[in-house]
């Protein structure tokens, strides 16, 4: 199933610069992720790692979920810690797993993306979302829990661009959907990042993610072992090693090689 979305406008006008330093979040004493800087430029910049490195837990602490500690920065102002100021301030989430409403119609959950804006913009962001995934505009009336994986992952990247975000943040997009479907995930995540919209993606498809970001990042155990555009960081020793296992088969000795090597800058 091919999906055809024309320009993305709904994103906010100003390209967002979001830098992190000395990011530290966990769950309660424990901490995942230590002293993390990195940086999300204008344009698409990816999360890699294998599960339990820590990416999902820093988009949980830059999205208000979860204490942090550190200094995160969105075109130099400080960052709030409460999701509804993050929302307001132009950062949306798509969460892993979607988190639509089962029992809501399609229009519904999308919609709902829109409740920091009065009625009136909020039906015309609703019409502009439809234009930009008119598939989504045939199944307006079609309950949530009813469709496809990568539906209704349609469904909460429309309902997370309602809120007109300069920062949209994009949590394992491709989980659990057939190639075809993340494919056309990946690219209409690269149409938003060429519209004006600064895009951070956590992923695991390590090598389908690189070939549509502009930048990455390569998280192990909490910390970066690795980072630099996207076309060198898939050639890097740390990643074609540890994870598209071009040196070896075995994943304990990939990951031991990828700690020892530098970063790519």
């Amino acid at each position: 199933m091919m999906w055809h979305a024309s320009p993305f406008e709904l994103g906010g006008t100003g390209r967002a610069h979001l830098k992190v330093e000395g990011l530290s979040a966990g769950y309660g004493p424990m901490l995942v992720l230590r002293g993390l800087t990195l940086e999300a430029k204008p344009g698409l910049t990816v999360i890699l790692g294998p599960n339990g490195a820590g990416k999902t837990t820093l988009l949980r602490a830059l999205n208000g979920l979860i204490p942090r500690s550190g200094d995160v920065l969105l075109d130099g102002d400080d960052l709030p810690e409460k999701t509804h100021e993050i929302v307001r301030a132009g950062v949306a989430l798509v969460p892993e797993g979607r988190q639509l409403f089962p029992q809501l119609t399609v229009e519904e959950n999308v919609e709902l993306g829109g409740w920091l804006v009065d009625k009136a913009e909020r039906a015309r962001r609703l019409a502009r979302a439809f234009d930009d995934f008119p598939k989504l505009r045939e199944r307006a009336q079609q309950l949530a829990g009813t469709m496809s994986g990568g539906e209704q992952q349609m469904v909460a990247v429309a309902r997370a661009m309602m809120s007109s975000p300069r920062l949209l943040m994009l949590d394992e997009p491709s989980l659990g959907l057939a190639p075809r479907m993340v494919d056309e995930l990946l690219a209409i995540a690269r149409r938003i990042a060429d519209a004006g919209t600064t895009v951070l993606m956590v992923e695991q498809n390590v090598k389908k993610a690189l070939a549509v970001a502009d930048r990455g990042y390569v998280l192990e155990r909490g910390t970066l072992v690795a980072s630099g555009p996207s076309k060198l960081l898939a050639r890097s020793t740390v990643v074609r090693e540890a994870y598209l296992g071009a040196a070896s088969a075995d994943t304990t000795t990939a990951a031991g090689a990828a700690k020892k090597t530098e970063p790519v800058t």
